[in-house]
């Protein structure tokens, strides 16, 4: 929850939003039947979950969570951001 509230601190996303992404995940997490969960495993869940709320919180978290460095790591993002967002309107 930490995480969600960080990335998408001053963003227009409803506290409600953000409370389903992470029950969402717990209940994925506890379905899995695993013992123990990675960390890695449970940061990309958080992404996948960003990406779906906000866009900005989403390159917010990728940048910590990616180890950005570069300029270009961020151009990266956006690409794939851009590319979905064409994929979803139906825009080639």
């Amino acid at each position: 929850m930490r995480s969600f509230q960080i990335a998408l601190r001053k963003r227009p996303v409803d506290n409600e939003r953000i409370e389903r992404a992470v029950s969402g995940i717990v209940r994925r997490l506890e379905s899995s039947g695993e013992t123990e969960i990675s960390s890695e495993e449970i940061g990309l869940q958080v992404l996948e979950a960003l990406k779906s709320l906000d866009d900005v919180g989403f390159v917010r978290y990728a940048s910590v969570y990616r180890d950005f460095s570069h300029a270009e790591d961020f151009e990266n993002v956006i690409a794939e951001i851009n590319a979905k967002i064409s994929r979803d309107s139906g825009v080639e």
